[in-house]
């Protein structure tokens, strides 16, 4: 277990990292970040941002020094980078972002865990995805395998014809078959040092143009039948990865059972509602495991919760919720509108 006073060095700059900071800070330790991009929202919340690129040797070696351990706040993060960090002093490992990164690599990963992902197919060339959309049928999705988020790097594959008047990005895709689904929900879980498991209740996500709108509780019939399934699958993941911190899985509630969409090795946008909704928030216990504290209770605390998220709109129309009982506003400090951007989120409990 880190002493309290102690650094903890975050990878990335975001909103996550911004929420992981402030937790740390509430159990007592410093936190300074890496963050070459975007706007840094780290920075009002950290001692320190080292702004240099993710390639830069000596920076990395100067930032490692300062940190008595290092976590990452997304999964885009240069699995070079990870490593560049000492070995045992990085959680989660960076085999998980190694695993989560390429889209292809994630379901065959899960497939020999035994978890079913959608059907899907690896593609090259045009040639490759003419031969997917004849085996898979349509519609279904496009991918890149890497680096998409919120709907990025994705098209919707109607018909063969759809598919005849896209030109392929050159970069490795993949594409999946389509699901029939009741909900969407995740599973997120917080796994210690001494490799102890827990998890948070699912909620039932909502998604507007491939982002998430809302994230719900209770999450219905559909999702709460299938929840032990996909939970012992994103057990047996995280186990697999040797895996220290909050991992979440998120699925498909079909009536087959659940099935696989996608990992992030992280903190998630569908747990922000744990803040004022659990006993334990996931940056709370994030941060706890990653320091080698004992985890906190994930129990739910009330009735219903919605979280929901505030996107491509000024932060300060948002100040109406806060008329309504029971509501938190959650600020990101992202000075830049832009369309399809998270600029915060909205909590509401009913006790």
């Amino acid at each position: 277990m880190l002493k309290r006073g102690s650094t903890i060095g975050i990878l990335g700059g975001g909103q996550l990292g911004r929420m992981m900071a402030i937790s740390a800070a509430q159990l007592g330790y410093r936190a300074i970040a890496y963050a070459p991009e975007g706007d840094n929202v780290v920075r009002e919340v950290c001692d320190d941002v080292f702004a240099n690129t993710w390639d830069d040797a000596a920076a990395l070696a100067a930032f490692a020094a300062r940190c008595d351990v290092v976590t990452w706040e997304f999964e885009n993060v240069p699995v070079a980078t990870a490593r560049a960090m000492p070995e045992g002093r990085i959680f989660p490992h960076p085999r998980a972002l190694e695993t989560a990164q390429d889209r292809l690599n994630e379901k065959r990963f899960v497939e020999e865990l035994g978890g079913r992902p959608a059907a899907y197919a690896q593609v090259d060339t045009d040639a490759d995805l003419v031969s997917a959309i004849d085996r898979l049928g349509a519609p279904g999705i496009l991918k890149t395998r890497r680096d998409g988020y919120d709907g990025k790097g994705q098209w919707r594959i109607g018909s063969i014809r759809d598919a005849q008047g896209i030109r392929l990005p050159d970069t490795p895709l993949v594409y999946e078959g389509f699901v029939e689904f009741a909900a969407e929900f995740s599973v997120i879980l917080v796994r210690g040092r001494d490799g102890e498991i827990r998890f948070w209740d699912s909620t039932c996500n909502t998604h507007e143009d491939g982002i998430l709108a809302t994230s719900a509780l209770p999450a219905g019939e559909a999702i709460e039948a299938q929840v032990g399934a996909a939970r012992e699958l994103a057990r047996q993941v995280a186990d697999a990865l040797g895996y220290v911190g909050v991992l979440t899985l998120e699925f498909f509630a079909t009536r087959d059972g659940p099935v696989f969409n996608e990992m992030a090795p992280r903190v998630h946008n569908s747990g922000h509602w744990t803040i004022e909704g659990a006993v334990t928030s996931q940056f709370e216990n994030h941060i706890r495991a990653v320091v080698g504290l004992p985890l906190g209770d994930t129990a739910t605390v009330a009735r219903r919760v919605t979280m929901t998220n505030i996107i491509g709109v000024d932060i300060d129309q948002a100040n109406q919720w806060l008329e309504q009982p029971d509501t938190h506003l959650h600020d990101y400090g992202k000075a830049e509108v832009r369309e399809g951007r998270k600029m915060g989120h909205v909590t509401q409990l009913e006790r």
